[in-house]
């Protein structure tokens, strides 16, 4: 019975601090006068750098930095409610990186398509959206790099999630199975797996992969391509795990919305830019990033759909936006394009 007095008043402790804790950044929060969007993930890369020091185990950072992230997504949500586009419905890989980026406990839009989620922020509707902008084995989702091109919001935040897909049907044969219903993306993903597991069967595309497990659900000879959390939201059973044809498969997420966060000391900043007609004009374009010292990890082009066989430029490389060497290399780079935008810079995600 001591044991467990103990134990039970170590409880109250936690949960007395915790809500002290809360309470705190409310306070904090409504010091500050104006919030803005990207004051949270500001409010967050400080909270996070102060946890780092104090954590002797035996709970890894990981999960303390999650705990200290509800009381803080709660604080803020309490200050300033928030609401999160994402591409929906429920169970689709953008409504798990959601979590990721902030909580169960906000407020989410589902949305059908990925063009859905930037009108929805854009329009006020949201403060935030989630979309995915590119996959380790597939490349990139253009849907939203065209997205990009056009809307005024930012970039404010990214994640990278292992992605493991399941076969999943209302029936247990998987060989009664006629149709199967996926996002394009995950086709491609699973090309080896279904050549081997179904040669045969009639593939039927589908805005997402939640959705596709919508559809399988209402058909005895119809399965899905889906996560299991779709599975479980609409009684599937799984005929079958990992079925993504490579182990490392991992999307990328961004978080789109107005403001921009501040530097952390370990940035990424995305650029879109089109080329001027002359030779060596590309050569001419990313000398800077290397002359500057910045590491580029990304360049992909897109074709301009304004502009027969013309070409946009995504490019993405190391250090923020308000870095002096950043702001210098930049304006190079614009003498060398015909125009440059700055899509965002962003806590870079691991």
């Amino acid at each position: 019975m001591a044991g467990d007095d103990i134990r039970t008043d170590i409880d109250r402790k936690i949960i007395d601090l915790i809500s002290e804790r809360a309470a705190l950044i409310i306070d904090d929060l409504r010091k500050k006068g104006e919030i803005t969007n990207a004051m949270l993930f500001d409010v967050r890369h400080e909270l996070f750098t102060g946890l780092g020091k104090g954590n002797y185990g035996p709970l890894p950072d990981e999960i303390i930095r999650k705990i200290y992230s509800e009381i803080l997504l709660f604080a803020f949500n309490f200050v300033k409610p928030l609401r999160i586009a994402f591409l929906g419905p429920e169970g689709t890989f953008t409504s798990l990186a959601l979590r990721e980026f902030f909580s169960d406990s906000i407020k989410k839009i589902p949305e059908k398509t990925i063009p859905d989620v930037f009108h929805t922020v854009e329009s006020g509707a949201a403060e935030f959206g989630v979309v995915p902008v590119e996959n380790s084995t597939e490349g990139a989702v253009t849907f939203t790099m065209d997205e990009l091109i056009e809307t005024d919001l930012n970039i404010v935040a990214e994640k990278f999630i292992r992605i493991s897909y399941c076969l999943v049907s209302k029936n247990r044969d998987m060989q009664s199975i006629k149709k199967l219903y996926s996002h394009p993306q995950p086709l491609g993903q699973c090309k080896e797996w279904l050549r081997k597991n179904l040669p045969d069967v009639e593939t039927i595309h589908a805005d997402s992969t939640s959705r596709a497990a919508e559809l399988a659900s209402g058909e005895a000879d119809a399965a899905a391509i889906s996560s299991s959390a779709a599975a479980e939201l609409y009684s599937l059973n799984v005929l079958s795990e990992h079925i993504e044809d490579l182990r490392q498969n991992y999307t990328r997420f961004f978080a789109i919305g107005r403001g921009q966060p501040a530097p952390t000391g370990n940035d990424r900043t995305s650029i879109i830019c089109a080329l001027k007609d002359k030779p060596g004009a590309l050569l001419s374009l990313i000398t800077p990033l290397c002359n500057s010292g910045l590491n580029m990890t990304k360049i992909e082009s897109r074709p301009d759909k304004k502009k027969m066989w013309e070409y946009n430029f995504f490019i993405d490389f190391y250090g923020h936006m308000n870095d002096k060497t950043v702001k210098e290399t930049l304006e190079i780079m614009k003498n060398e394009a015909v125009f440059l935008k700055i899509l965002g810079s962003y806590s870079a995600g691991k």
